[in-house]
C-alpha cells in the first residue's frame, strides 16, 4: 500500500465510526476516497460535486450554519459531515464555510451504505445517533403543549395507580378466612391463587350477595363464590383504558399483571381518586347513558378531549389509546342497550373492531369499522337476531359521530356477520390466495380486537390466522408488496411531494404518506412471525425483538411514527379550536422550520425501511 494511503488508513483508524471496521474493510477504504483541499472562505459542501459524499476533516476548520445564519455547530480534525449521504438527516445546518484552509476526505454515499449494511458495528454508530435525535425531536414537539394537567390525569399509568401489595389467599381456604383477611388488610376485595395463578377474586360485594344473602356458608371453600374468567390488565395500561374497561365490564376491580405475575389490584376507588373530570365525566355518562342520543352527546365531546390532549405534552400514542378506549365504551354501552331491547343473545357471538381503533390508535370521529364473530352453534333462524343487532349498533355509532365505512366493512354487511366456521374459511382464502381485494382488506381485518361479548371465540380465530401466517413465505411476499404502496411524500431533492387536484392544493395527506406505511410495515413483520400485539408500536417493539426487524430500525419506526402522528394529532386540534372538520392534509407552511426538517426526517426513516423491505426480500422470504 501507498504511504500516503497507509497515512489515510491510520488516520480513520483511530476515529470512530470507522474504528468499527475490521482490518480488511479498512485497507480498501482509502482507495475509495478523494481528496479535497479548500481555501479558508470556500463554501461547504463543495458545490462542483456531481454526487454525494460523506465528509471527513483531515485538516482545517468548517462552520455550519442555519437557514438565519445561526452557528450549528463547528467541524474539527475528525469531524464527520454525513448530510447528504445518510439516509435520515437530522442536522439543523443548511449551509457550511471554512473558516480556516481545509483538507477533506470525500467518501462516496454507496460506500457508506454497503459499509452500513455489511458492517453491524458501523452501522450501529450512525442508527444511535438517528434514534437519540429523533426522540429529541418529539420530545421538543410535545413541550409545545400547555395543559400539562390534562395529560397528567388522562395518561398516568396504573402503576402509578397502585400503591399496596397484592392481597391474595390460596383456593383452598374458607370464605371466613378471606372475609378476615380482607378486614385486616383494610381492602375490598382479595386475589384468589390456585399454585402461582390468578384463579379468581372475591369482593366485598360478593360476600354480601353470594354468600350472606344466599346463606352460602363462612367455612365452605372461597371457590364457591369467587368470580372466574377474568379480565386483567398490565401495570402499563393507562388508566382511562382501565376506566374504559370497568365502565364496559361493569366492575370495580381489576387484577393487574406485570407479564403473567400479579402486581396488585386496580379499584374504582383508585381511579376516581387520579382521574380528571374530563375522563370521569365521559365514563360516567357513558355508564348512565339510556338511550342512542344521552350516547351522542357524551361523543360530542370528543373532539374537545382531543383538543385539550393535544394542547398538553401527551403522546400521539397516549392520545390514539384514549380515543380508542372511549369508543370502544361507547360501542360495549349500545351493544348493551340493543341486547335489553332485543333480549339476550341466542348463543355465543363477539363483537370485533378493526382498523384504526382496534389498533389503538384513533382520533375522534373516524369511520367504523366492525363485524360479528359468532359460535358454529349458530342456527339459520338466529340470523335475524344479530341482524337487528348489527343495525342498532351501527347506526347509533353513525348517531355518534362515527360515521357508515364508505366500504361497507361493518357488522351491518352479512358477509363480516359470520360464525367462526365461515371467518376460518374467509381468512384461508385470503392467505393462501392473497389477491388485491384480500390485500386491501388486510388493513381491517387483520387488525381484529374483541370489543364485547365471548372473547374466547376471537382467540380460537386468531391462533389459527397466525399459525398459518406464520413463516407462510408467499402470503408475506404478497403482503409485503402491498406495505410499499404507500410511499412518504418525499422528492429526489428532499422536497415534500404535494398534491395539486383542486380541492387540497399545496398539501400531503399525512395519513396515508405518513402513518399508513408504518402501520403495512408492522402488519407485515407481525403475520409473518405470527405476533399477537395489533396496535402499531407494540407489534414493532415485539418484531424488534425477532430476527425480521432490528433493536434500532424497530426504535427509529416507533419513534417516527410518534413524530408523524404528533404533528397530526397537532394539526387536527387546530382545526377543531376554529371549529373546522379535522382532516388529514397538511400544509407544510402550517410547520415552522424544525417541525419540517425533523417531519422530512421521520419520512426517511419510512423510506430506509421500505427499501429494505424490497431488497432483502427474495423468493418470498426476508433474508
Amino acid at each position: 500500500m501507498e504511504i500516503e494511503l497507509v497515512e489515510i488508513r491510520d488516520f480513520l483508524a483511530q476515529r470512530p465510526p470507522f474504528d468499527a471496521l475490521p482490518e480488511e474493510q479498512l485497507n480498501q477504504l482509502p482507495k475509495s476516497l478523494e481528496i479535497r483541499y479548500l481555501r479558508r472562505g470556500s463554501l461547504f459542501p463543495p458545490a462542483d460535486t456531481t454526487q454525494g459524499f460523506i465528509y471527513i476533516l483531515r485538516s482545517g476548520a468548517i462552520e455550519l450554519r442555519d437557514d438565519e445564519d445561526n452557528l450549528v455547530e463547528k467541524l474539527a480534525e475528525g469531524g464527520l459531515y454525513t448530510t447528504d449521504c445518510q439516509l435520515i438527516d437530522f442536522s439543523r445546518a443548511s449551509h457550511g464555510l471554512a473558516v480556516e484552509d481545509s483538507l477533506i476526505y470525500q467518501l462516496p454515499c454507496y460506500v457508506l451504505t454497503t459499509l452500513r449494511k455489511t458492517e453491524p458495528a458501523f452501522d450501529r454508530h450512525f442508527a444511535e445517533s438517528i434514534r437519540d435525535r429523533l426522540k429529541q425531536a418529539v420530545r421538543t414537539l410535545q413541550d409545545y403543549g400547555e395543559d400539562k394537567n390534562c395529560v397528567a390525569e388522562m395518561t398516568v399509568e396504573v402503576s402509578d395507580l397502585i400503591k399496596k401489595t397484592p392481597v391474595t389467599i390460596d383456593i383452598n381456604s374458607t370464605i371466613r378466612q378471606a372475609a378476615e383477611l380482607m378486614s385486616d388488610k383494610n381492602v375490598s376485595s382479595v386475589m384468589i391463587l390456585k399454585g402461582t395463578k390468578l384463579a379468581g377474586i372475591i369482593t366485598d360485594r360478593d360476600l354480601r350477595k353470594r354468600c350472606i344473602a344466599a346463606g352460602v356458608s363462612v367455612d365452605q371453600p372461597v371457590s364457591q363464590i369467587m368470580t372466574t374468567n377474568l379480565e386483567t390488565i398490565q401495570e402499563g395500561t393507562m388508566a382511562i383504558q382501565a376506566l374504559m374497561t370497568m365502565t364496559r365490564l361493569h366492575v370495580h376491580h381489576l387484577p393487574v399483571k406485570r407479564g403473567d405475575e400479579v402486581v396488585g389490584m386496580l379499584t374504582a376507588t383508585d381511579l376516581a381518586r387520579h382521574q380528571s373530570t374530563n375522563s370521569a365525566y365521559l365514563a360516567s355518562d357513558i355508564r348512565k347513558a339510556a338511550t342512542v342520543d344521552d350516547l351522542a352527546h357524551v361523543s360530542e365531546r370528543l373532539p374537545d378531549l382531543q383538543f385539550h390532549l393535544a394542547n398538553s405534552n401527551a403522546s400521539a400514542l397516549h392520545i390514539g389509546e384514549a380515543i380508542s378506549s372511549i369508543t370502544d365504551s361507547l360501542t360495549a354501552r349500545l351493544i348493551e342497550m340493543a341486547e335489553a331491547e332485543l333480549g339476550p343473545p341466542p348463543v355465543r357471538y363477539v363483537w370485533l373492531c378493526g382498523g384504526s381503533q382496534a389498533r389503538g390508535e384513533q382520533t375522534s370521529h373516524s369511520d367504523q369499522d366492525n363485524a360479528m364473530l359468532i359460535s358454529d352453534e349458530m342456527k339459520p333462524e338466529h340470523a335475524d337476531y344479530f341482524e337487528r343487532l348489527a343495525n342498532r349498533v351501527s347506526d347509533g355509532l353513525n348517531a355518534c359521530g362515527f360515521i357508515y365505512c364508505p366500504g361497507d366493512a361493518m357488522a351491518t354487511n352479512p358477509k363480516w356477520r359470520q360464525t367462526l366456521r365461515i371467518w376460518r374459511k374467509y381468512f384461508n382464502a385470503w392467505i393462501n390466495k392473497p389477491e388485491p381485494m384480500a390485500l386491501m382488506l388486510s388493513s381491517i381485518f387483520f387488525d381484529l380486537r374483541p370489543i364485547y361479548g365471548e372473547v374466547e371465540l376471537f382467540k380460537e380465530l386468531q391462533s389459527d390466522i397466525l399459525s398459518k401466517t406464520r413463516g407462510n413465505g408467499i402470503f408475506t411476499a404478497y403482503m409485503a408488496a402491498n406495505a410499499l404502496h404507500h410511499r412518504p411524500p418525499l422528492g429526489f431533492f428532499r422536497t415534500f411531494v404535494l398534491i395539486h387536484d383542486g380541492k387540497h392544493d399545496d398539501t400531503f395527506d399525512i395519513k396515508h404518506r405518513g402513518i399508513v406505511p408504518i402501520t403495512d410495515i408492522a402488519r407485515v413483520f407481525a403475520l409473518d412471525q405470527g405476533l399477537t400485539p395489533v396496535n402499531t408500536t407494540e407489534r414493532l417493539e415485539a418484531a424488534a425483538e425477532t430476527t425480521v426487524l432490528s433493536r434500532d430500525m424497530g426504535e427509529n419506526l416507533v419513534d417516527a411514527l410518534e413524530f408523524i402522528a404528533s404533528i397530526r394529532i397537532y394539526h387536527q386540534a387546530e382545526q377543531i379550536r376554529k371549529g373546522l372538520k379535522p382532516d388529514n392534509y397538511l400544509s407544510p407552511e402550517e410547520l415552522s422550520d424544525l417541525e419540517r426538517r425533523h417531519l422530512k426526517d421521520a419520512f426517511r426513516v419510512i423510506q430506509e425501511m421500505q427499501d429494505a423491505m424490497e431488497n432483502r426480500y427474495q423468493g418470498g422470504r426476508f433474508v
